[in-house]
């Protein structure tokens, strides 16, 4: 019974939409501004400017997807280290489609080879989630060893059969999502935009999304409140896949190729983006906005390092830096912020 009230409660808490923090938020928008100004003085002439946005936005879209697809595991008390892998050897999959079966045939022939590709892309990346999600529901191994283990799996397949290399060209069409501009806006941030407000809404308006917050919340109470854990958790790791399918699509258009190499560095990237846009580690708690707002300053910083001339691996460190100054400041702010909302007792 103690455990049916601690179900009960939790849901309680969590349908009340508190879902993160807005302090968090709000934080970074502060840090944002802070980080405009500051290369906007150091930079007055190539920084703000319409060619630089520009940049910005071409440059977020992978990132951002691989981070939404590591965001909604980590909001479930969870982590998936296959992300990486999988939209690699999703994209070699369709890569090796588009390639094998596009040359030389018709407008009509290349629009059925790339939807062949893309159906194949999306029921493989689909597949590898919901084993990872089967795993990781049905044996209770830890999500860091199962996803560890899919990694390397995947990993070792992609590069056996490729021994390495690179698979390009693929059809003209296919390469508008990654290069084409609509109002000087990149298609392929429209697709990160769009497909993190569905994201959003469903974690935050369906049935679903609130039993993500509650397991990674408390997986037991969760349980006895009735709610299928095992479906739920399934559903999430393949979500997961789903979000690496379109970060596949968008890497293949806008590169021209694909291979098992690409964007390894991106994996504890999207972590640290997490982290820092509000999501808890330890699951529970997080806000895709919050998320959103974090990968826009990674990208003001790297791109203000970038036209200072500065390296790109003092970019990565100053990445870290900002995580643990953000870390370190929500850390001292903490009992402030836990007697402000304490309640008042009746004098």
């Amino acid at each position: 019974m103690a455990d049916a009230g601690a179900a009960r409660e939790l849901g309680a808490k969590l349908r009340g939409a508190r879902l993160g923090s807005p302090g968090a938020t709000v934080g970074l928008l502060a840090l944002l501004a802070a980080l405009l100004v500051a290369f906007a003085v150091l930079q007055p002439e190539r920084f703000l400017t319409a060619a630089t946005a520009q940049a910005m936005m071409f440059q977020l879209p992978e990132l951002g997807l691989l981070a939404l697809a590591m965001a909604i595991p980590l909001i479930s008390g969870g982590l998936n280290l296959a992300i990486i892998a999988t939209a690699n050897q999703c994209a070699l999959l369709m890569a090796w489609i588009m390639t094998s079966t596009a040359p030389g045939a018709g407008a009509g022939e290349v629009f059925a080879c790339v939807a062949l590709a893309l159906l194949a892309g999306l029921a493989h990346c689909s597949l590898i989630g919901f084993i990872t999600g089967l795993l990781i529901a049905h044996t209770g191994v830890h999500p860091i060893l199962v996803t560890l283990g899919i990694m390397s799996v995947v990993d070792g397949i992609s590069i056996s059969l490729t021994r390495g290399t690179v698979i390009s060209g693929f059809p003209d069409a296919f390469l508008l999502l990654g290069n084409a501009t609509l109002a000087g806006i990149p298609v392929s941030f429209l697709v990160l935009a769009s497909v993190a407000l569905a994201v959003a809404l469903v974690l935050t308006r369906s049935a679903f999304g609130i039993s993500v917050y509650m397991i990674g919340s408390n997986l037991e109470a969760t349980r006895y409140s009735g709610i299928d854990t095992r479906r739920v958790l399934v559903g999430v790791y393949a979500l997961s896949g789903v979000l690496c399918f379109i970060a596949a699509c968008l890497m293949m258009a806008r590169f021209n190729s694909a291979s098992a190499g690409y964007a390894q560095s991106y994996l504890l990237v999207t972590i640290l983006a997490a982290v820092l846009g509000g999501i808890d580690p330890f699951g529970g708690f997080g806000r895709i906005s919050g998320l959103m707002i974090a990968l826009v300053v990674l990208q003001v910083i790297a791109s203000g390092f970038n036209l200072l001339g500065l390296s790109q691996h003092l970019t990565l460190a100053i990445w870290g830096l900002t995580l643990i100054g953000v870390m370190t400041v929500k850390f001292l702010l903490a009992p402030l912020l836990a007697r402000k909302t304490r309640p008042r007792q009746p004098s």
